[in-house]
């Protein structure tokens, strides 16, 4: 048995065997994290300075963008450093702090995304109790809420991952560090607390997945129900686009974590870690902004009133 205090780096998952096909994936990160960082970042910006993009969609909007940029910039440059040095090792504090950052973002994903749900619930199914429901404080409240049960989450699993003794080495079979891959390294017989509470995580996050479904199965029988086409047209843009999202990230890491043993195989496994942790950052921008006008429109403005000043 070899405890973790004896171990002082991890081996991670080359992304290539060739040095061609490391640095093409160097460039495939670095377009991505481009696309990722640039996207966020208008998105940001635009909420921030457009006084008529402030309400809570948007405001969780903003959130959400801010978890983006945090989950791309925790595991993306690390990898896209050792492609291009050709080297495939991440320091112990180094890999204790990824793991941290990575699930507090992905577990204040999920929340927002959750709290994004409730609030185009109460938008088209209790549209005159909004201001009540969804006030300033009240969206403050819950934005808090996500970000410290996150935080919480994070340190949890953090904590109790890196205090299991390791017995089966320090190659980690993906390419960041994160608890899954982490549990495969530990003893056998000391599993049981992570196990549980990656089983309350699971729990947890499969609740939200319940609560998703059920509030769009209310909101598009109030959708059908609306006389209008204009009318319908306006609630279908503001629910598609959260919707797209959830089903891309969701559907993502559920096939990632719970697939058949039988297909499993490095270069899946290596793809699938990339659509679930590396491809919705970047697309959720893009994702809100094609169905959102307002949105598009207040992105629009700042590009033009940038280069105008310029």
């Amino acid at each position: 048995m070899s405890n973790s205090s004896s171990i002082s780096h991890f081996l991670l998952l080359p992304l290539a065997d060739t040095r061609q096909l490391q640095l093409l994936h160097f460039c495939l990160f670095l377009g991505i994290s481009l696309a990722a960082l640039l996207g966020n970042g208008l998105v940001i910006s635009a909420v921030a300075s457009s006084h008529h993009l402030h309400s809570p969609m948007f405001f969780f909007l903003l959130n959400l963008a801010l978890t983006d940029l945090g989950s791309i910039l925790t595991i993306v440059p690390k990898a896209m450093h050792n492609s291009l040095w050709n080297i495939s090792t991440i320091s112990y504090t180094g890999c204790a702090a990824q793991l941290f950052l990575f699930g507090l973002f992905i577990s204040a994903e999920l929340a927002l995304l959750t709290i994004m749900c409730y609030d185009r619930y109460v938008s088209i199914c209790k549209p005159l109790h909004y201001g009540t429901l969804l006030g300033s404080r009240a969206c403050a409240h819950m934005a808090a809420a996500a970000w410290a049960s996150a935080f919480l989450n994070a340190l949890l699993h953090t904590a109790s991952t890196f205090s299991l003794p390791l017995c089966h080495g320090n190659a980690l079979g993906q390419f960041f560090c994160e608890v899954p891959q982490m549990l495969k390294l530990s003893c056998s017989h000391s599993k049981l607390r992570e196990l549980g509470l990656l089983s309350v995580s699971l729990c947890l996050a499969f609740g939200c997945f319940v609560f998703v479904i059920f509030s769009y199965v209310q909101i598009f029988r109030a959708v059908l129900r609306i006389p209008s086409e204009q009318g319908r047209h306006k609630a279908f843009s503001t629910c598609l686009p959260h919707l797209a999202v959830v089903s891309l990230v969701l559907s993502t890491g559920t096939f990632a974590y719970l697939k058949p043993p039988s297909i499993s195989s490095p270069s899946l496994d290596l793809a699938l870690s990339v659509l679930y942790s590396v491809v919705p950052p970047a697309l959720n921008p893009l994702i809100y902004s094609l169905r959102n006008q307002e949105l598009k429109a207040a992105v629009w403005t700042l590009i033009t009133g940038r280069f105008q000043k310029q």
